[in-house]
């Protein structure tokens, strides 16, 4: 399975799915996905992972946003501060604070919305509200009680 593979079969029970015969829709159940990292030197970020094993292309440093898959499918990511700027143009690091966020796969850009307002219903604030990114992905970022980003995300069709 890959990062854009993600099961929405009515009758999974074992990622907590059913089909109750009301014609609901049934619940999303987010996969980890992936780990991002915010930089403000990528060059030396990624030296430091090499040495712990992750594989990056050649000429990764140049770019904005880079990704290394693991073993068992989870990915890492690094993102330029730039980058986390360009779509969140108020965000800034915080002097000793962590820069670790998770991104958890919504199957659908559907799932994406349906876990936010579920989400943001239970009580969670809401950093960034669903949004088609640039990207190709329907996107959006809700806090956990101490204050660490969630971000949730799908593929756009097409």
């Amino acid at each position: 399975m890959n990062s854009n593979d993600i099961n929405t079969d009515n009758t999974d029970n074992a990622r907590g799915r059913t089909d109750d015969g009301t014609g609901a829709t049934p619940r999303v159940t987010p996969r980890l996905d992936l780990v991002g990292i915010v930089t403000s030197d990528l060059t030396a970020s990624l030296a430091f992972y090499r040495r712990l094993g992750l594989d990056f292309p050649a000429g990764a440093e140049e770019l904005p946003h880079v990704e290394a898959t693991l073993p068992g499918g989870l990915r890492v990511a690094f993102d330029t501060e730039e980058t986390v700027r360009s779509f969140s143009p108020e965000w800034r690091a915080v002097p000793g604070a962590g820069r670790i966020g998770l991104a958890f796969h919504c199957g659908t850009p559907a799932g994406v919305d349906a876990v936010y307002e579920e989400l943001v219903a239970a009580g969670y604030r809401s950093e960034l509200k669903p949004f088609d990114a640039a990207w190709g992905q329907r996107y959006a970022t809700v806090l956990d009680p101490d204050g660490n980003g969630a971000d949730l995300f799908a593929p756009l069709p097409g």
